[in-house]
């Protein structure tokens, strides 16, 4: 049986962006009514087991996830996220692993009393034409503040679907080439 949350109900996109998406699926990724529910995937030249194992010591995510602060391991299944939101604010909140298959997939959803409650999912595959690797990342979340809160984030370009398509495209710059591209000056002396 096909994979549920990478595939629709007719296979023909993912479960973020499909037209007739798989609800069931949805639901099992933790989505309630109101929720949003967010997928992106990249190819990266580089074993789906290398990208898993990066992506599982979960201090490296604020690496290429710029909205990130800090994670912090506090057991083998939990850790502690500190997440930048819009205006110069944080939330924080803890994370339990749902499912961990090395090489494949990392799945987890925020733990009870969450200030953003979340789940999601990252797999890796082989990519069909044997160039590197498929990373696709499906997640859903209750956005703080509602309508009102995702207006204000879209806004300013915080919006999670803005920031899952630049953090995808930062974690295949750091695997490919081992460094993150920014057009910011460099820390140098200062010029004249």
């Amino acid at each position: 049986m096909a994979d549920p949350l990478a595939h629709t109900a007719h296979d023909d996109a993912p479960l973020s962006s499909a037209k007739n998406p798989d609800v069931e699926a949805a639901t099992d990724l933790g989505a309630r009514k109101g929720d949003v529910l967010i997928g992106r995937t990249v190819t990266i030249d580089k074993p789906r087991e290398t990208l898993y194992a990066f992506w599982r010591d979960f201090t490296n995510l604020p690496r290429f996830m710029h909205h990130i602060r800090s994670v912090t391991v506090t057991s083998a299944e939990h850790s502690h996220w500190v997440v930048e939101a819009p205006g110069g604010r944080s939330v924080e909140w803890d994370s339990q692993i749902t499912e961990d298959r090395p090489g494949e997939t990392i799945a987890w959803r925020s733990r009870e009393g969450a200030a953003v409650r979340n789940s999601g999912r990252v797999d890796f595959a082989d990519s069909p034409d044997g160039r590197g690797s498929l990373v696709t990342v499906t997640f859903a979340y209750d956005p703080p503040g509602g309508a009102v809160g995702k207006a204000i984030a879209k806004l300013f370009q915080e919006e999670p679907k803005i920031q899952a398509r630049r953090d995808l495209r930062r974690f295949k710059q750091l695997m490919e080439t081992g460094e993150v591209s920014t057009a910011r000056a460099p820390d140098a002396a200062p010029r004249a």
